[in-house]
């Protein structure tokens, strides 16, 4: 029940007021007044007749009065809620559905308060809730309680992807089917994007005459990023915004790989525009770099456009035999080779410079890749530095002509060519020009589709052998190679069988020719896994070949994250948008993969349009509902304080009191409603009990790595525990990057653990048993990270196979795992030194730890999960007698060996600690052959 802004939870309680009419009749009688009579004795005697004497009636405002207490009283029961939110006003089932695609990132703590607002609201009338998130998979829906729903939603964060809509649409409809009187509120994000305006008509259609609610804040516009070009002359990136206003400046933020950025661009909006560029003047060889760009302040994966390989533009060199290119530059054997290549290359093309000149100067500039054009014989010295160049990652492309078939066999083409076998007439000559027939399911042009229009009238051919098929990448309709190529240990050679002009084919003048050869300039730095000759020669699925696995995906803000468990390999040829499968981010080799993002190049966006539609609409942004009642409960008891002390004056009691006294009584009236008013009036701000935590304490263990031992109550036990944890830390501070502070004690019953990476216990006969609330605070530290060093210090006194009886009774409330000795792989002896045992100031003393789990039959131990610290490692060896040092730096107690054991008694307190601190990396470096077999498989 509700009359906006104010509604009641519990409107049945209002019943109550039907009684106010009986309340009124019991209420008019009041007892009669005593009446005042005076002392003189004759006047006594006068009135000692008794007279009949009658009550009187209650006076009508003492009685209004009572019947407003009883009102107060009964609106207060009946829960008056203020400021309700929109959309949970009904008393009917409530179906909260929240936009979490990317375009609910920027202000996506304001829709959790919206959401979270109507569900509280709802719980309060106690009306069931079922909660949907239009990027989530789709799922059979349910009602459930508020406090249900309220887990759910703390738990749904923004997803980088454009939310479907339409696919929650049936489970939201079933939904309804079942819920009579339901209604809906739809906190959108304002897009139209994902089919906003159709959801919200499939939504209204499935709630029929029942309530739909939209929350969409009308300010708000959100930001995308699209269509990142590396162009000629700048890299480019198109900026959107949903709504056409008025003039907007914004900036773009280009960064690497390493999130280092490496510039800023500025774009700004027209009026009424809802596109504009952001452009980046920046040298080619930086933009090469950017791996990111985002719109500055934004926070959402929609104004994220991540960069791959085939983004960068990399410089390309020309080299021609020909000497008439710069008089007649339609007949250059470049010309076409250079307009296919400009609109993702540098060219430079060599002008006034001899082919050994120019091959020696693009190789000394460090181009990733060289066009030769009918480029016969090279000098030795040229031959050799192009090998060379070619095995340390370059990309050599070759072009056909009368030169080349006509020089002598070298190893810079993929295959031997026959000598002397080009075609250009007499007996071999083609009756007609050969078409293009199929592309090699294994090269680089697989994805590509064969043009129909590309013929063949003469070129080079190559001379059969056992490896000529595995270096076709083209071949023409009577099966002899277009195009072959073959790598060469970081870099390829690629040779088209034909001239780089139309004189032997019109291949230069198809759509085709610009596609192969961004193809071929793409592979320059990449370098694929060597395969054996026989997988090399087996045929390769080309499904298989095609998909790459997530590397580094973007979450909802726009911010890199591991890729979820649910992401799959995304097709590895074209630039799909980003799904629910296929997560914006890197896919594949971060050098060789490809980029997925939130916005496709062509993706606009725009705000939803909801005119027309039968819908109620509310801002975003909401106030916190605020209950009435106390504030009803406050006046009522004003109210009742006025009414005993109305009977107290109307009984006569301010003439028996006096003046002393009525000053008393309105002193007391004042303090009751002073106190009425404390303790009916709503807690809007509670002031904290007085803090008891230590917060020098505190201070002093973070600002630097401190390590802590246990006091134990024992004076010269506490005292060698201090000296030995300093002289352990200054060990630290030498040898390792570590710089500790002075080593801090604590009492675990008072103290907070949680700020020590590692204690130190030494054990203590008779040492009492800590208390449970101790215990639970030593097994939360251990759960949580943190690690206990427990020293016996009995290694010379102590039965072999004996357990030490008080820390048997130390550990017997403690949540301890299965321990054994550390193993001599176990990461213990090589976190920092490589050790074989773990002394101390004695020797021959095991370390326990926990135990690693069972290793596979055949296999070794393997890494633990998580840091693999082990919270709890016992040893006998007194390591804090043999680590003390005192004023001077000198040790306070010999060891039962040579220094040599309180160097090694060192080392194993430095291993111990940069074990704590580091986990189990070490033991994942150990099996890093065993991986990368494994991978290799």
């Amino acid at each position: 029940m509700s009359a906006l802004p104010l509604a009641f939870l519990s409107p049945w309680m209002l019943l109550a007021l039907l009684a106010l009419p009986a309340l009124w009749l019991l209420l008019r009688v009041t007892p009669p007044r005593p009446r005042k009579v005076d002392f003189p004795p004759l006047r006594l005697l006068l009135d000692v007749v008794a007279k009949r004497e009658t009550p009187v009636s209650t006076p009508w405002w003492l009685l209004l009065l009572r019947l407003a207490i009883a009102a107060l009283v009964i609106f207060a029961l009946a829960k008056p809620i203020w400021n309700l939110s929109e959309g949970a006003t009904g008393s009917g089932p409530l179906l909260v559905v929240i936009d979490n695609g990317f375009g609910a990132a920027p202000d996506w703590s304001e829709r959790l308060a919206a959401a979270e607002a109507a569900i509280t609201t709802a719980g309060d009338g106690d009306r069931p809730v079922a909660l949907a998130a239009t990027a989530d998979q789709p799922r059979d829906l349910g009602l459930s309680t508020a406090s249900k729903a309220l887990d759910r939603l703390r738990v749904l964060q923004p997803e980088p992807f454009t939310p479907d809509r339409a696919s929650i649409l049936p489970a939201i409809r079933k939904l309804l089917e079942s819920a009579a009187g339901a209604e809906a509120l739809w906190i959108s994000d304002g897009l139209e994007n994902g089919g906003g305006r159709a959801f919200a008509e499939g939504l209204k259609a499935a709630l029929g005459d029942h309530r739909l609610v939209v929350r969409v804040d009308p300010t708000s516009s959100a930001r995308g990023l699209a269509a990142a070009e590396n162009q000629p002359a700048a890299m480019t990136a198109k900026a959107l915004r949903a709504e056409a206003s008025g003039p907007e400046p914004i900036t773009v933020r280009a960064s690497d790989l390493r999130g280092r950025p490496l510039g800023e661009a500025q774009a700004r909006f027209e009026t009424g525009a809802r596109e504009a560029v952001a452009s980046f003047d920046m040298p080619v060889e930086l933009r090469n770099d950017v791996a990111r760009l985002e719109v500055v302040g934004a926070k959402s994966a929609g104004a994220v456009q991540v960069l791959d390989q085939r983004s960068k533009r990399r410089s390309v060199g020309l080299v021609t035999g020909a000497t008439s290119d710069v008089a007649q530059p339609l007949l250059s054997p470049t010309y076409y080779v250079a307009r296919a290549l400009k609109p993702f290359a540098d060219v430079r093309e060599a002008r006034g410079q001899g082919p050994n000149q120019a091959v020696e100067a693009f190789i000394a500039e460090k181009l990733p890749a060289i066009v030769l054009a009918d480029v016969g014989a090279l000098t030795p010295e040229t031959h050799d530095a192009l090998a060379a160049w070619v095995r340390n990652g370059g990309v050599l492309i070759r072009f056909a002509g009368p030169r080349l078939a006509a020089a002598p066999e070298d190893d810079l083409s993929p295959v031997r060519l026959r000598q002397g076998g080009r075609i250009l007439g007499g007996a071999l000559a083609w009756e007609t020009p050969q078409p293009l027939a199929s592309f090699s399911p294994n090269g680089p042009f697989a994805p590509l589709a064969v043009p129909k229009d590309v013929t063949v009238s003469r070129q080079v051919l190559a001379e059969p052998d056992a490896d000529l098929p595995d270096r076709v990448w083209a071949t023409l309709g009577d099966g002899t190679p277009l195009v072959t190529g073959v790598r060469e240990g970081k870099g390829l050679s690629a040779l088209f069988h034909v001239t780089a002009d139309t004189r032997w084919s019109n291949l230069p003048l198809s759509g085709a020719f610009v596609d192969m050869l961004r193809r071929i300039v793409d592979l320059a730095g990449s370098n694929p896994p060597a395969r054996t000759e026989s997988a090399a020669n087996a045929p390769q699925p080309a499904q298989a070949a095609a998909m790459l696995s997530p590397t580094r995906t973007l979450d909802g803000f726009g911010a890199f994250r591991n890729p979820p468990p649910t992401a799959r390999p995304a097709p590895a040829e074209g630039r799909p948008a980003a799904t629910a499968d296929n997560p914006p981010g890197f896919y594949g080799p971060l050098d060789a993969g490809v980029a997925l993002n939130a916005l496709a190049p062509d993706a606009v966006l725009a705000r939803v349009d909801l005119s027309g539609l039968d819908v109620g609409t509310a801002p975003l942004a909401v106030s916190e509902p605020t209950s009435v009642a106390p504030w009803l409960l406050t006046l009522a008891t004003i109210a009742a304080i006025a009414d005993s002390l109305a009977v107290f004056i109307l009984g006569g009691g301010m003439a028996l009191l006096g003046r002393r006294r009525a000053t008393t009584a309105g002193l007391l009236f004042a303090g009751g409603i002073g106190l009425a008013f404390a303790l009916s009036a709503p807690a809007f701000a509670q002031t904290p009990p007085k803090d008891t935590f230590d917060e020098r304490f505190a201070l002093e263990a973070t600002l630097s790595t401190r390590l802590a031992y246990v006091v134990t109550g024992d004076f010269e036990v506490d005292r060698l525990s201090k000296a030995g944890l300093e002289g352990l830390s200054q060990t630290l501070g030498e040898r390792t990057a570590l710089e500790p502070g002075a080593p801090m004690a604590v009492d675990p019953a008072k103290d907070e653990l949680s700020f020590f990476p590692l204690l130190y216990w030494p054990v203590v006969d008779g040492q009492p048993t800590p208390t449970p609330a101790t215990l639970a605070r030593i097994d939360a530290y251990m759960k949580q990270g943190g690690a206990i060093l427990f020293d016996t210090r009995d290694a010379l006194t102590a039965t072999p196979g004996a357990q030490n009886e008080t820390l048997k009774r130390l550990l017997a409330g403690l949540d301890v795992p299965a321990l054994e000795k550390a193993p001599p792989d176990h990461v213990l002896t090589k976190a920092f030194y490589l050790l074989n045992d773990f002394p101390g100031r004695y020797a021959d003393s095991p370390l326990w730890v926990e135990a690693l789990p069972p290793a596979e039959d055949g296999e070794e131990r393997p890494a633990r999960a998580g840091d693999g610290v082990s919270p709890v490692m016992i040893t006998g060896a007194d390591l804090a007698a043999a680590w003390a040092v005192g004023a001077d730096g000198m040790p306070l107690l010999p060891t039962s060996g040579d220094e040599r054991q309180r160097e090694m008694a060192y080392r194993v307190g430095v291993n111990i600690v940069m074990y704590t601190l580091t986990g189990n990396y070490k033991a994942d470096q150990v099996h890093v052959p065993a991986l990368l077999e494994r991978l290799g498989q």
